[in-house]
């Protein structure tokens, strides 16, 4: 599973995704305060 954390002032919002090429889609969205894992 593919993970997106975004940072954003007072939230942490988390995003999962099922492939890594939906995740960098995603991710070319999101800000600067944005992180990308892996997890199983």
């Amino acid at each position: 599973m593919w993970v997106i954390t975004l940072f954003d002032q007072e939230n942490v919002r988390i995003f999962e995704y099922a492939e890594k090429v939906e995740a960098t889609n995603a991710m070319k969205k999101f800000s600067k305060y944005a992180v990308l894992s892996y997890t199983k």
